[in-house]
C-alpha cells in the first residue's frame, strides 16, 4: 500500500516522513477493509430485506441486545485508541527538541500574502517586536533598542536550514489564518494570529530545487501567490549563509528582509500587484 500511494505522493526528504507514510498506508488500508466490509453488508441488507421477500414491514426490529453491546463495544475501542495511543503519540511528537540537539531556532511570522522569517543571529535569542513597529521595511516590527534584535536576520519568503540538524519553527500570522505547508518535509500547520505554534521536523537531503513553501489556507484573493522557497545546505554551507546575510553593523534601523521580493503578476489583469509590506507603485 505504501509504495502505491508514494506513486502520487511527494517525495520524502524529513526523518520523521518514513513514519508518517507508513500510518497513511495503514489508515488506508483500514479504510479499505471497512469499504469493503460495509459494502458487503450494504448488499446484503438490499437482498435481505428487499420487497419481494419481506413484503409486509417489520415495526418491531431486532429484539436482541446484540446492536447495543456493538455499539458499546466500537465505543471503548475507540477510547482505547484515543485515550491509549493517539494522545500519548501526539504529545509526544509535538515536544520540541532538548536544547541539546542544537536544533536552529527561526520564527515565521505569516501575513498577506508573504512568510517573514527571522533567525535569532548569533547570541541565540529572538529580538523583542512591537507590533507599533510594523513598517513596509520593518514588517516584523523589532525593536532594535533590544540588543537582541541588532543580530538577527530577516527574510522574506526564503528559509535556510542544515541537513540532518533538527529545526524548531515558531509560527504565528499577523492578519488572517494561514497554513504553513511544506509537502517534501511532511509539514502542514495553521498559523493562528495571537497563537505561536512550535513545529519542529529534520531535514535529510541537500537542496532547494523544487522545495517550496505554500500557504494551504484560503487567505484572501492574493492567498494564490503566498508562496517561499526554502533550502536544505550542508553545515559548513549554512554557517556561511548565516554569516554573509548578517548584519553589517549595529545599527538603529530595522534589517531588511533578504532577498528584495519581486512583484507578482495577476492573471486576471496582466498587472503587477505589490509586495506585502511594500507601498504599490504610484
Amino acid at each position: 500500500m505504501k509504495d502505491f500511494l508514494a506513486q502520487w505522493m511527494p517525495p520524502d526528504y524529513s526523518a520523521h516522513g518514513p513514519a508518517l507514510d507508513d500510518l497513511n498506508a495503514v489508515v488506508h488500508w483500514l479504510m479499505l477493509i471497512l469499504f469493503v466490509l460495509w459494502g458487503a453488508y450494504f448488499v446484503y441488507a438490499i437482498y435481505r430485506f428487499r420487497a419481494s421477500n419481506s413484503p409486509k414491514a417489520s415495526y418491531v426490529g431486532m429484539r436482541s441486545h446484540f446492536s447495543k453491546y456493538l455499539e458499546t463495544g466500537v465505543a471503548v475501542i475507540e477510547v482505547v485508541l484515543l485515550v491509549g495511543f493517539s494522545i500519548p503519540m501526539w504529545m509526544s511528537w509535538t515536544k520540541v527538541p532538548e536544547a541539546s540537539a542544537n536544533p536552529v531556532e527561526v520564527r515565521v511570522v505569516a501575513e498577506q500574502f508573504a512568510w517573514n522569517v527571522q533567525y535569532p543571529g548569533k547570541d541565540g535569542i529572538f529580538g523583542r517586536r512591537d507590533v507599533s513597529l510594523v513598517s513596509s521595511t520593518n514588517p516584523l516590527g523589532l525593536d532594535l533598542t533590544d540588543p537582541h534584535a541588532k543580530d538577527d536576520i530577516v527574510t522574506l519568503n526564503q528559509l535556510h536550514m542544515q541537513v540532518d540538524r533538527p529545526i524548531v519553527i515558531h509560527l504565528t500570522s499577523k492578519d488572517v489564518i494561514h497554513s504553513f505547508f511544506i509537502p517534501y518535509m511532511r509539514v502542514k500547520q495553521d498559523a493562528i494570529p495571537g497563537q505561536e505554534v512550535a513545529i519542529h521536523f529534520t531535514p535529510k537531503k541537500v537542496g532547494s530545487e523544487g522545495f517550496e513553501i505554500a500557504c494551504a489556507q484560503l487567505c484572501g484573493l492574493g492567498h494564490y501567490r503566498m508562496r517561499g522557497q526554502y533550502a536544505v545546505h550542508t553545515q559548513a554551507d549554512f554557517q556561511k549563509w548565516l554569516a554573509d546575510n548578517a548584519p553589517a553593523a549595529v545599527t538603529t534601523a530595522a534589517p531588511n528582509p533578504v532577498p528584495a521580493a519581486t512583484p507578482a503578476q495577476n492573471p486576471a489583469t496582466g498587472q503587477s500587484e505589490p509586495v506585502p509590506g511594500q507601498a504599490p507603485p504610484q
